[in-house]
């Protein structure tokens, strides 16, 4: 890369070239994981869109070629709820390497009772957190395979007042369902940063990064029929929140700054330049709940105990 492209600051609307590259995102048919690969799409690189739905994956491969002439787009079926499922999906990618997966995908309920996925997990943190654990066991040859492959976990602002329960992290004996889906992002978050130490202590050339798109609304997005259609008043009802949070467009550009950018290092946090909120992509302080080692490496244990995955995940 010459100094002059190093050099030059990073613009959302102006994204180095990926071509040749292969990333995969998780819940790429819907939300951030629309924006972030239609973004990432634009680079040329090869996207592939993780989803249970292939209806729902259609109309955004549909949406993201009619905006990206010459889009290369696919559809994985994917379904983080079920961890017997993963590896005969990532089988199914038929690839020799994998340069990024954004683990994106993610279940927020807002009411009780509390749901479980097939396997007796919690359905937020058996999805969020336990499916995007046991995904990336199955995914770690491809991302060693890759020059300098790299997992971008996309977590959340509500994180931070949250902390983890390791006494009962499936929220058993006192569910709340934004506290549950809060905790199940910010284990996610952990996860990410406890990865990146220890692809760090055995030498590894792969990345991980964590991402957070701030206070990102439905009504503040750009309409993009038909994965999603915002209606003039719905937008204009939404534009007085506009001064604190922004459309769910800009909340994907710290994750695909977090998936291309050069200068970015294992470890780092990526979110909005306002307040955490919105605005462009920087690295921001990462937490010390978030950061704390000792409280990661029980979360890392009782993970692959409860999703049945090696204890290193298969990074060696």
């Amino acid at each position: 890369m010459s100094s002059a492209s190093q050099s030059r600051p990073w613009d959302v609307h102006r994204l180095p070239s990926a071509k040749g590259r292969i990333f995969l995102v998780t819940g790429g048919n819907a939300g951030i994981g629309y924006f972030a690969a239609e973004q990432l799409a634009a680079t040329g690189a090869v996207v592939v869109l993780g989803s249970r739905d292939a209806a729902k994956a259609d109309a955004a491969m549909a949406s993201i070629r009619s905006r990206v002439p010459g889009a290369q787009v696919r559809h994985l079926q994917l379904d983080l709820a079920d961890l017997s499922s993963l590896k005969t999906a990532v089988d199914r990618l038929d690839l020799d390497h994998l340069d990024a997966v954004v683990h994106n995908a993610g279940i927020a309920l807002d009411d009780p009772p509390r749901r479980e996925t097939e396997e007796g997990h919690e359905l937020m943190f058996g999805t969020n957190h336990l499916g995007h654990f046991a995904l990336t066991q199955w995914l770690a040859p491809l991302l060693s395979a890759a020059p300098a492959g790299r997992v971008v976990t996309v977590g959340s602002f509500v994180a931070r007042s949250e902390r983890l329960d390791l006494g009962d992290l499936q929220s058993t004996q006192d569910y709340q369902p934004k506290r549950t889906y809060g905790r199940s992002k910010l284990a996610q978050m952990c996860f990410g940063f406890e990865l990146d130490r220890r692809l760090r202590a055995i030498g590894s050339t792969m990345l991980s990064v964590v991402a957070h798109p701030g206070g990102a609304l439905d009504p503040l997005t750009p309409s993009r029929p038909p994965v999603r259609v915002t209606t003039p008043g719905e937008r204009l009802r939404a534009l007085p929140s506009a001064l604190l949070v922004q459309g769910k467009d800009a909340g994907a550009w710290p994750v695909v700054r977090a998936v291309l950018d050069s200068q970015v290092q294992g470890g780092q946090l990526w979110g909005p330049r306002i307040f955490g909120l919105r605005g462009r992509p920087r690295r921001e302080p990462v937490p010390s709940h978030m950061a704390d080692p000792a409280v990661a490496s029980r979360l890392w244990a009782a993970s692959s105990e409860l999703a049945g995955t090696e204890p290193n995940l298969g990074f060696r």
